[in-house]
């Protein structure tokens, strides 16, 4: 047996006895551990425990993210993207809708694309989330299926919210056109994600102090 398979047999048996004395739950916190013990660079104890992880000899979790206390810090994290792709892509819609002219070609398929997804995704996406911040009520075998389920609902909750905007709108003097049709929608979308956010950082906020 080599020098090296020797240190490699022994760097192993002192990951798996910090795992079985102080059972950490982070790759991070055992190779801390483990290289307080060593001595050993922190890249290769990092190296050799992903290795036995990708064996199934060892099984650690990442520490989830937890969300901050605040608003206004949480609205900064990366966990509220979707928010203002959400929010960018409505008012890029509405600008499109009233800038660019329905003959100015090839502008103008630039204003289709975005309608499409502001008439046909957003108005449901941003409800949906409203209503279910985290994860949506039907059970499904992995976050994949989630996201699915998710996309199903935004498109169907979609084509039911914007029939009904056209229909109130229609009872009032601005009636069926295309500013009070974009900005009723533009509307909708800002109010729904902003509940939404709001909804999101509560229930991760309440996870993470549980």
């Amino acid at each position: 047996m080599t020098k090296n398979a020797t240190n490699e047999d022994t760097l192993t048996q002192t990951i798996l006895q910090t795992i079985k004395d102080q059972k950490p739950e982070t790759v991070e916190q055992l190779a801390t551990l483990v290289t307080q013990k060593t001595a050993l660079p922190e890249q290769q104890v990092i190296n050799r425990i992903l290795k036995l992880q990708n064996q199934g000899k060892i099984k650690l979790t990442q520490q989830p993210v937890s969300a901050p206390s605040d608003l206004a810090t949480y609205i900064t994290t990366g966990q509220a993207l979707w928010y203002w792709a959400s929010i960018i892509i409505a008012l890029a819609t509405a600008i499109s809708a009233f800038t660019i002219p329905e003959d100015l070609f090839p502008l103008v398929y630039i204003r289709y694309a975005l309608g499409t997804i502001f008439v046909l995704w957003l108005p449901g996406y941003t409800f949906i989330k409203a209503l279910f911040p985290t994860h949506v009520p039907i059970k499904t075998s992995s976050e994949d299926l989630d996201i699915i389920e998710r996309i199903a609902l935004s498109i169907g909750m979609s084509l039911a919210l914007v029939p009904i905007v056209g229909l109130l709108l229609n009872y009032t003097p601005w009636g069926i056109r295309l500013t009070p049709i974009v900005l009723s929608l533009l509307a909708l979308t800002i109010v729904f994600a902003t509940v939404a956010l709001i909804r999101e950082k509560q229930a991760k906020t309440t996870k993470s102090l549980a």
